[in-house]
């Protein structure tokens, strides 16, 4: 861990969460309107992450579709913990039941049923003392983080919640993390807002009812008015490593374009050194592009594997649909070695509609998929939310690209096509790039990345590029939320075969 590459997890992962069990590590991330949800990961040297599952992966778990869910809404900031033999993750549902505690034998699952609390508020926490008492720190209702008492098996609060340390006056304390480490109890919190303001600022007390004294460095970390190009950064987790040395787990975006920038891969997990000082507050190093150390290889970021072939009996744990996954809408023995996706929704404009994907993970990446229309219609999306996608897609004997931004929604381009198995491609490549086609593009951008849909694969000779489009109507900044970019499979109209879906990003890491 010693040198390596951030993020340790690209692409939408944010509020991330992270425990030690012997020598393991696991963390969980936020999934808001995702199901599955609460992606599940495991690591060995706190930098080579692999997703072992999903917290929340059967729909008797949570209702689905979520009550009342919306883009950015359903699960916000799980914390994971172990305690007692067992795997504890509590969370938020904003749209529904609030904050419940599932747990498990395995990180592997399976994860109980949830648990439900009586606490308003969001971003809850866990910690015990050695007698097994049990405290929750979350943010309340009314802003400023709360403390209570409870038991985690029936749900039920003890004592409290009453009002602890909320941070050193920024807007929005949150995101409590409680530790017991030496004789002090630290109270590690979020403020400034998850915008570029974002920070992580710290208290500690002899016992978690408080007093609590503030750090005298706080923020304890920032990247706010800095050039670096990680920004955001905040909603932090500590650990401590096999070796006995402390890392922070942490939330930051990378932002790209023209002032006043825009990220489009949403938050994601990032990695950077702690080290305590004599008079016992941690010193939080800046978050690094790449952290050196003495001695040592580089250790880049493993990707996931590029092409899924769907010749397994269940999808991987990476694949997330907005919302749902209606039983009948999927199927992988169908049409063996293929995944079919069967309309559910005439549209991607509202909720509804069947729609499976992945996050995007690199700035610079291509994605093509074969696919089978038949009589219906489908293709490949790259969304944001209902009011932000742009997709490529055949049916009824034509291949186009579709653009949603706001309350506009324009069929860009058409081509006819013959019936059968087709290729799309969509690629996203950064600014300053020569344009695929000089006729489709104004020439430039001023846009984090360009988004090129293509009919076939880009290298073959006979590709036909369709349309070229600003990757800014697809970020953060302009579309508001707190996720990122997922590219994946749809229907809108009868059954859609996918042969195959090949995700390969366009850079390689650093040597």
């Amino acid at each position: 861990m010693h040198q390596y590459d951030n993020p340790v997890i690209s692409g939408f992962h944010p509020d991330p969460s992270v425990c030690r069990v012997g020598d393991d590590y696991y963390l969980v991330c936020s999934s808001f309107e995702y199901f599955p949800g609460l992606p599940l990961f495991h690591s060995k040297d706190l930098v080579h992450w692999e997703q072992i599952g999903n917290v929340l992966d059967r729909p008797g778990q949570l209702p689905l579709p979520l009550p009342g869910a919306k883009a950015s809404g359903g699960l916000y900031a799980p914390t994971i913990r172990h305690h007692d033999g067992r795997y504890w993750v509590i969370n938020t549902n904003v749209d529904g039941g609030g904050n419940f505690i599932v747990s498990a034998e395995r990180p592997e699952g399976p994860w109980s049923d949830p648990v439900w609390i009586d606490l308003s508020g969001i971003d809850p926490d866990l910690a015990w003392e050695e007698d097994g008492t049990c405290w929750c720190a979350f943010s309340g209702p009314r802003g400023g983080v709360n403390m209570a008492r409870i038991d985690p098996v029936q749900g039920k609060v003890l004592e409290g919640p009453f009002a602890t340390w909320s941070g050193s006056g920024l807007k929005y304390p949150e995101a409590p993390h409680l530790y017991r480490i030496g004789a002090w109890w630290y109270l590690l919190i979020a403020e400034g807002g998850t915008e570029r303001g974002h920070s992580v600022s710290m208290a500690r007390s002899r016992s978690p009812r408080g007093p609590w004294e503030a750090a005298p460095a706080n923020p304890l970390l920032s990247h706010s008015g800095t050039a670096r190009t990680i920004q955001n950064t905040g909603h932090a987790d500590l650990v401590e490593a096999v070796d006995g040395s402390w890392w922070m787990v942490l939330l930051g975006v990378r932002p790209r374009g023209f002032t006043p920038d825009v990220h489009v891969l949403g938050r994601e997990t990032f990695l950077t050194p702690v080290e305590w000082g004599p008079d016992g507050w941690p010193v939080v190093a800046p978050v690094p592009e790449r952290h050196a150390a003495p001695g040592g290889a580089w250790h880049p970021v493993a990707a996931l594997p590029a092409r899924d072939d769907f010749d397994g009996p269940v999808l991987a744990p990476h694949w997330i649909s907005p919302f749902a996954r209606p039983e009948g809408s999927w199927s992988l023995t169908e049409r063996p070695g293929s995944l079919v996706l069967r309309a559910t929704g005439p549209t991607l404009d509202r909720p509804g509609y069947t729609f499976v994907g992945r996050r995007q993970q690199h700035h610079d990446c291509r994605v093509t998929a074969l696919i089978d229309p038949g009589a219906g219609r489908g293709g490949l999306c790259v969304r944001l939310d209902e009011a932000h996608h742009y997709e490529v897609e055949a049916g009824a004997g034509e291949a186009s690209v579709v653009a949603r931004i706001g309350p506009l929604r324009q069929r860009v381009a058409r081509l006819p096509v013959p019936p059968g198995p087709l290729r799309l491609t969509v690629t996203c490549r950064t600014s300053g790039l020569v344009p695929a086609s000089p006729e489709l593009t104004d020439g430039g951008t001023t846009g984090p990345d360009t988004l090129a849909f293509w009919l076939g694969d880009p290298d073959a000779p006979d590709s036909r590029p369709l349309a070229e489009l600003d990757g800014r109507y697809l970020s953060t900044e302009v579309a508001c939320g707190f996720t990122g970019r997922v590219i994946g499979m749809y229907a809108t109209e009868g059954t859609v075969a996918f042969d195959w879906f090949e995700y390969v990003p366009a850079s390689t890491p650093p040597a």
